[in-house]
């Protein structure tokens, strides 16, 4: 089964993503969209196709959009061509990557939705990210993104070489049926990653998407942000902004920028 990273090689991998339950069900947009309404403008790093940035624009917010997927800003493009023209003129994408990026703006809240930062392998990285975006924001400007809460009772099990469907087979608007499932290849505990697969079988035709996916503890967040020039103000375990306890399955920060 051949393996590609990232979304250039398969172009039906952005179109896709938007049908996984699991994404356009998440909870988080309602968490982001309200945020987002309060702002009255935001920058979104990590933005895909539109997910959360086209609620946002139809909330009236003014959104910049950043990604390095030149193929899921396309997504987004097109999508967003749908929108009312008020909506669509709030829209600003640009492709570019999350930890190495210069904007000619600052903003008052940049939103981070679903783990981007967990792409992010190294510590220089990190703080690439976290420094960038520091750059970005007004001074007090708000920073929010999430995390998983690492389960370390699964980090801990050993691998299972078999797939784990996560999408049950449903039928495209086209036609086309898609199912898809996901495995663990390779555990790096060392370095805190995961090297893992998704694989999309459109059509019973494999598709298999490869990445490494960091994971991080709730301190070692929290130096993070401390060492880039933020202060946390609140800390959550969920989208209803509920306390972040050991059950928590998600962290999701709100830092604020310092002066």
């Amino acid at each position: 089964m051949p393996s590609e990273t990232g979304y250039g090689t398969h172009p039906e991998l952005p179109e896709l993503y938007d049908h996984i339950p699991l994404y356009n069900s998440r909870r988080d947009i309602d968490f982001y969209v309200d945020l987002c309404r309060q702002s009255g403008e935001a920058l979104e790093l990590g933005c895909g196709t539109g997910r959360v940035l086209i609620p946002a624009a139809e909330a009236g917010c003014s959104v910049t959009g950043l990604d390095q997927s030149k193929e899921m800003l396309a997504r987004c493009r097109a999508k967003a061509a749908n929108l009312p023209a008020a909506a669509r003129d709030r829209i600003t994408l640009v492709e570019a990557d999350i930890s190495r990026f210069q904007l000619s703006r600052t903003y008052k809240l940049a939103i981070v939705p679903f783990r981007p930062i967990q792409h992010l392998t190294t510590v220089e990285e990190q703080l690439s990210f976290l420094r960038c975006v520091r750059e970005h924001l007004e001074p007090g400007g708000r920073l929010v993104f999430d995390a998983f809460n690492p389960n370390l009772s699964m980090l801990a099990a050993a691998i299972d070489p078999n797939e784990i469907e996560d999408t049950p087979e449903l039928s495209l608007p086209d036609g086309h049926r898609l199912r898809r499932a996901y495995r663990i290849l390779r555990k790096r505990p060392a370095e805190q990653c995961n090297d893992c697969e998704l694989i999309y079988y459109l059509d019973g035709r494999p598709i298999v998407q490869s990445f490494s996916l960091r994971y991080f503890f709730r301190f070692e967040l929290e130096h993070l942000l401390a060492r880039s020039g933020f202060e946390i103000t609140a800390l959550y375990g969920g989208f209803d902004r509920s306390a972040f306890t050991d059950e928590s399955t998600e962290m999701i920060f709100v830092a604020r920028r310092q002066t």
